[in-house]
């Protein structure tokens, strides 16, 4: 597959044209929606909407988590994954949980019939992902991973207010 960019380069690596071709966070938002697409078709097959498969996916592994800690890892605003938990656990999908050291908590967890939901999309997901990675073989995944987590970290107020 011919992985050279749509945009026209300059000699310098400035791009001939739109700001945005040529900038970081749009580069990364339409890498990020371009890849997703691709999954996003083996999820409406399956029938899975695309925020519940990350929902599922975030409890992979997981015992529990807070919606506070799903909102965060599912992209979503607090009030939006309630709802969505809502369906969720209507559907047989997930089970709220007080939590075991702070009754205020609420941690949810996957249901065997979420766990049998997801399972197929796991390996599909992978798949996809290596099938991404083989696209750009000079560009090691692990250190790719690592680049993209570090960037994905909210810097500290103290870190913040050094940059302004």
């Amino acid at each position: 597959m011919d992985v050279t960019p749509a945009t026209p380069r300059l000699g310098d690596g400035r791009t001939d044209g739109r700001f945005v071709d040529d900038y970081l966070l749009y580069l990364l938002a339409r890498a990020s929606h371009a890849v997703s697409a691709e999954f996003h078709t083996t999820l409406r097959r399956a029938g899975v909407q695309v925020p519940v498969w990350r929902v599922l996916a975030s409890l992979s592994g997981s015992e529990g988590e807070t919606v506070t800690g799903l909102a965060e890892a599912c992209l979503l605003q607090q009030p939006t994954m309630t709802k969505l938990l809502d369906r969720m656990v209507r559907d047989g999908l997930v089970k709220r949980l007080p939590d075991a050291r702070d009754r205020r908590v609420v941690r949810i967890q996957m249901t065997p019939r979420g766990e049998a939901v997801v399972r197929d999309l796991l390996g599909a997901a992978k798949t996809h992902e290596a099938e991404v990675l083989a696209r750009f073989p000079d560009i090691g995944a692990q250190r790719l991973k690592e680049l993209l987590r570090a960037m994905a970290v909210k810097p500290s107020r103290a870190r913040r207010r050094e940059a302004a």
